[in-house]
C-alpha cells in the first residue's frame, strides 16, 4: 500500500542525502526579550559555519549561521536595552562553558585559553536574512582562538588553531 504523502516525504530524502533542511519559526520577540532577562538563560547558537563563496555557501541556512551573536550584541542590547553589554558576553562565554562544566574557557584569566573576539559596539549588528543569508555581521573587528588570531578587521588569517572541545559526557 502505497500512500501519496509517504512517497513524497521518501522523494524528498532521496534528493537531499537523507536530510531535508528546515527552518522553524517557534517563538516570537516577547518570547525572545523575556528569556533574555533571565539570568539562568544563556546564549548559543547550533548554526553551523558557512562561507559567503565556494562550496561552503551553499544552501540556504538559517540566518543565525551568520549572526546570532551580532544580533543579540546590536539589537538587544544597544537598539532595544533588553539587557546589559556585560551581561550579554557573560551569557554568551563563561555561563555556556560553565554549563557544560568547561572550566578553562569563557574568562579572561592567567592560565585559561585566550578566546577572544573584538568588536566595535556601535556597529556589531547581524545582516543575514531568511532571504539572504549569506552575509557576515558588520562590526566584528578581531577573532582569536587559543590565543592565535584568526580574523584581523575582515581578513581570515588561514590559521586553524581550533579543536573540539568535549563535555563530561565524551567518552573515547
Amino acid at each position: 500500500m502505497h500512500s501519496k504523502p509517504l512517497d513524497a516525504l521518501f522523494l524528498l530524502l532521496e534528493e537531499n542525502g537523507g536530510t531535508v533542511p528546515t527552518i522553524y519559526f517557534n517563538h516570537d520577540e516577547k518570547d525572545m526579550r523575556y528569556a533574555l532577562q533571565q539570568p539562568f538563560v544563556s546564549i548559543g547558537s547550533d548554526g553551523l559555519a558557512f562561507k559567503t563563496e565556494g562550496p561552503l555557501s551553499a544552501g540556504n541556512p538559517h540566518p543565525r549561521s551568520y549572526g546570532t551573536f551580532p544580533r543579540v550584541l546590536g539589537r538587544y542590547v544597544r537598539d532595544e536595552h533588553v539587557l546589559s553589554m556585560e551581561e550579554a558576553i557573560r551569557k554568551m562565554t563563561s555561563a555556556n562553558a560553565a554549563k557544560i562544566r568547561i572550566f578553562d574557557r569563557g574568562l579572561l584569566r592567567p592560565g585559561l585559553w585566550a578566546d577572544v573576539t573584538v568588536f566595535d559596539p556601535a556597529t556589531i549588528i547581524d545582516n543575514a536574512t531568511y532571504m539572504k543569508p549569506h552575509q557576515y555581521a558588520s562590526g566584528v573587528e578581531y577573532v582569536g582562538a587559543n590565543g592565535t588570531i584568526l580574523l584581523a578587521r575582515g581578513k581570515h588569517s588561514g590559521a586553524r588553531p581550533g579543536v573540539i572541545l568535549y563535555g563530561q559526557g565524551h567518552r573515547q
